[in-house]
């Protein structure tokens, strides 16, 4: 699958999982819009969907799956002081629901309240699998939360962990 090599780096995790990792991460940022509604009520991981627009080039580099990285959200009602926190993400067009266009749908791994039209920033630095369809729901949201384990155990491992402290994820006061 052509992008797929930009993660070259294979790395097992603590509970036994494959993943890839990025030399140089993918630096993403949008305001939080609101998505399909599905995130949250179906699936029980809601979504920051950021548009899409502004990255058709490097979304067009990489293949559709699932990835994994470092959150940043501003001081805002959600984060007051501002926070950077773990995350996973679909990039495609998640075929379960037949998307017609590309979407990057990042889960925060924490709770949260809401935060639409809050500006979220993304170091994404690696790769967990190609997106797939699923016979069922039940079975799209076991692989979710198997994604959600896997994204963090994998952010713990050396190199990822750092990315967390990326300039990128800085705000200015």
């Amino acid at each position: 699958m052509p992008g797929v090599e930009q993660f070259t780096d294979r790395k097992d995790t603590s509970s036994g999982f494959e993943v890839y990792l990025r030399e140089q991460p993918i630096l993403l940022k949008g305001v939080v819009t609101k998505g399909f509604g599905r995130g949250g009520k179906m699936l029980g991981c809601p979504t920051a969907n950021i548009p899409v627009d502004p990255y058709l080039e490097v979304l067009s580099e990489i293949p559709g799956g699932i990835y994994f990285g470092w959150a940043a959200l501003p001081d805002c009602d959600a984060a007051p002081k501002g926070d950077i926190c773990k995350m996973v993400m679909s990039i495609g067009w998640n075929p379960y629901f037949e998307n017609k266009r590309k979407s990057i749908e990042p889960h925060l791994i924490k709770t949260l309240p809401d935060f639409y039209d809050v500006e979220l920033r993304l170091v994404v630095g690696g790769f967990i699998r190609l997106e797939q369809n699923f016979e069922s729901l039940e079975l799209l949201v076991e692989a979710i939360q198997n994604d959600i384990k896997v994204a963090s155990d994998a952010l713990e491992l050396d190199g990822m962990s750092s990315l967390q402290t990326h300039d990128y994820l800085e705000f200015s006061s």
